[in-house]
């Protein structure tokens, strides 16, 4: 979600197709509309899609894992810690 970069809030209104964006908390204007707030807002983006990737991987191994456990449940031959 894109947020306004001077108040940090998300209430924006989009005019005009998002060719202009304005806060509606602060009222500060992009007149570059979306790819202008898309180009400031570009850190906290690759942060959120960074925690977003480090969930899907902690996820995924977890699931692996347990369906490894499972797998070799009652096995003999292969113990799984």
């Amino acid at each position: 979600m894109l947020r306004c970069i001077v108040c940090g809030d998300t209430d924006l209104d989009y005019i005009e197709n998002k060719l202009s964006i304005s806060c509606n908390r602060c009222g500060k204007e992009y007149p570059g509309g979306y790819d202008e707030l898309v180009e400031l807002n570009q850190p906290y983006i690759d942060e959120q899609i960074q925690r977003l990737n480090t969930e899907i991987e902690k996820d995924a191994q977890k699931a692996l894992d347990d369906s490894f456990k499972k797998f070799f449940k009652g096995s003999k031959n292969f113990k799984i810690k």
